[in-house]
């Protein structure tokens, strides 16, 4: 392990390049055991303080390690390329390679604990959501403070000027003994001078409110019996992404939750990613509801609007054109739509994917797939990066 020193003797902080490294390592790290931290159930929907261990690999200090003066060990020809291993010795096993046990050092490896916050801090620092419009502005009460502005006679203890009540009080004793000089009267400095109401002034205070864009994410999620155990997993690691995306990257974003069978409901957060069902499916259902919410609750004319569904491609058939027509609306409402398809051994001739892909040419418009874990990662930022078709 590094032994992090604090400073040299120029006063250098030389620790610094220590933790650059280890950051270096613990972003790798999470990137490339994402799949199976996000998939873990026990994270999803836990708050921001939840503890996540990571494993990564020690730092090490260069040092010269010493030979072992074995025959064959010399210079190379001239002829080598990078990487390629001169004059072995045989007998010594890598780590980690053939069976039995090696007589090589392994990498050291240790956990290290980061928060939930800190884990998508990490992942989302570098992500922009495509197509943020500033449409309309909207005055915000979430973000309106009071701000200072100026002194008056007249407020409540709270916002009491102390230092400009007593500059009031000295100007009031200094003209008492000035108005005692002209009468030819002396000043009794030992006596007790109180403070009066004349003399107390208070902070003067104006509401400032923040001028924010509108966002709204809208989540739709396929809840029918076909999306076993393992999609449903998938899918709320899915959304798990998108909805701490959007926490993270803006304080005053509004969230829906649809669940949808051949029916479809808004649910609260924790049914959403919790809540199991059972029957048919019926795509259109859930589109169509989101419609609604956007016509009553979210005119696009001030809103943006992000709408994601995550389904396993398969549609009751007579619902296909249904839910083609359905995807080509929220597309002329949405500043983004998203598909993503939870695939398995199992798939129709025609998934709701390859439909899309025929029917759907929208520039916002985009379908992912995701095969198992590992693509989760890929699969979110192919549908950040939407924007890039543009070109």
């Amino acid at each position: 392990m590094a032994i992090f020193r604090e400073t040299d003797n120029g006063g250098r902080d030389r620790s610094a390049e220590d933790r650059r490294r280890h950051r270096q390592l613990l972003e790798r790290s999470i990137k490339e055991n994402l799949g199976s931290i996000i998939a873990e159930e026990s994270i999803i929907g836990q708050n921001k303080d939840k503890i996540i261990k990571i494993p990564v690999r020690g730092l090490k200090e260069y040092q010269f390690i010493y030979g072992e003066n074995k025959e064959g060990v010399a210079t190379g020809q001239g002829d080598e390329k990078r990487g390629q291993k001169v004059a072995s010795v045989p007998g010594h096993n890598s780590p980690g390679s053939g069976d039995g046990a090696g007589s090589s050092p392994g990498d050291e490896i240790y956990e290290t604990e980061i928060t939930l916050e800190d884990l998508v801090n990490y992942l989302f620092e570098d992500l922009e959501l495509p197509y943020l419009e500033r449409k309309r502005y909207s005055w915000l009460e979430s973000e309106h403070h009071a701000k200072r502005w100026g002194i008056q006679k007249k407020g409540i203890p709270p916002r009491l000027a102390r230092k400009r009540s007593m500059m009031e009080r000295i100007k009031r004793r200094k003209g008492m003994q000035r108005a005692l000089g002209e009468l030819g009267q002396e000043d009794d400095e030992d006596a007790r001078f109180p403070f009066c109401e004349e003399d107390l002034r208070y902070q003067r205070t104006k509401e400032e409110r923040r001028a924010e864009s509108n966002a709204v994410v809208i989540c739709i999620m396929d809840n029918s019996g076909s999306m076993y155990l393992n999609k449903k997993y998938l899918a709320r690691s899915f959304f798990f992404l998108i909805y701490q995306f959007v926490v993270y990257r803006y304080v005053n974003v509004d969230l829906v939750f649809i669940n949808h069978t051949t029916t479809a409901k808004e649910v609260s957060e924790d049914d959403f990613f919790h809540r199991a069902e059972s029957g048919g499916t019926m795509i259109s259902s859930g589109y169509d509801l989101a419609l609604q919410i956007i016509g009553a609750r979210y005119s696009p004319v001030i809103w943006n609007v992000y709408a994601f569904h995550v389904s396993d491609g398969d549609n009751w058939p007579e619902d296909i054109e249904a839910a083609l027509n359905k995807a080509d609306e929220l597309c002329k409402v949405c500043n983004l739509f998203g598909y993503g398809e939870i695939r398995s051994n199992w798939r129709p001739d025609r998934s709701m994917s390859d439909e899309f892909d025929d029917a759907i040419e929208a520039d916002n418009f985009v379908s992912v797939a995701i095969d198992g874990k590992e693509d989760i990662w890929p699969a979110f930022k192919q549908l950040l990066k939407v924007a890039e078709r543009e070109g």
